[in-house]
């Protein structure tokens, strides 16, 4: 699992005017929260949040806070981040706060390996999700979901229940979506539909 330095410094006042007041001294306010831990207010410089999580785990990436006492040294995750809708800049963030040795969700990148049958024979292959959730400690989240489609023809399913975790991850779920598919080409839908009008 990749971990980084995160530079942050405490702040006590809250509100929309000391965020502003933050944001035009090009630092972004930001809270820190947790289990059995008071939310804690934090801002930080977004050049040190882009560096951080430029790894391959992306928002997953371990970051261990400095430069605040209350939680000098504390590991957290990016789990919110607000952008200008324009400009693209961060408005806000949250960190959530974590015990190396608890089980933890995570959100990680869907990957396909392979192509599927189905393509080859004129179809398209379909990410139905690119994410899925998973419960793992932290030092064991994968930095991806890898799934095989090479045996995939068209009008062909795969479940999350058919999708294969790594060792000690689970892929937790309530109803059994579907994660990839193949489909036959719409141009080839529309003619069969014309022909039906025809007929």
């Amino acid at each position: 699992m990749a971990s980084a330095e995160f530079n942050v410094a405490l702040r006590e006042a809250t509100g929309k005017g000391v965020a502003r007041k933050l944001r035009g001294q090009g630092l972004v306010p930001a809270v820190v929260y947790g289990q059995n831990m008071e939310p804690c207010c934090i801002s930080f410089a977004p050049k040190a949040l882009e560096t951080a999580i430029a790894t391959d785990a992306g928002w997953n990436t371990l970051l261990t806070l400095h430069g605040a006492s209350p939680i000098e040294g504390q590991v957290v995750v990016l789990k919110h981040l607000e952008l200008h809708p324009l400009r693209r800049n961060m408005l806000s963030a949250d960190f959530h706060a974590i015990d190396l040795n608890k089980k933890v969700s995570f959100m990680v990148p869907v990957v396909t390996l392979g192509k599927a049958v189905g393509e080859k024979e004129g179809g398209s292959l379909q990410m139905i999700r690119h994410e899925l959730e998973v419960f793992c400690l932290p030092s064991a989240v994968p930095q991806a979901i890898e799934i095989d489609v090479t045996a995939l023809e068209i009008g062909d399913v795969i479940h999350v229940e058919e999708v294969q975790a790594p060792a000690g991850v689970e892929i937790p779920h309530d109803v059994n979506f579907t994660v990839v598919t193949v489909i036959g080409h719409k141009a080839d839908e529309e003619i069969d539909e014309e022909e039906s009008v025809e007929d």
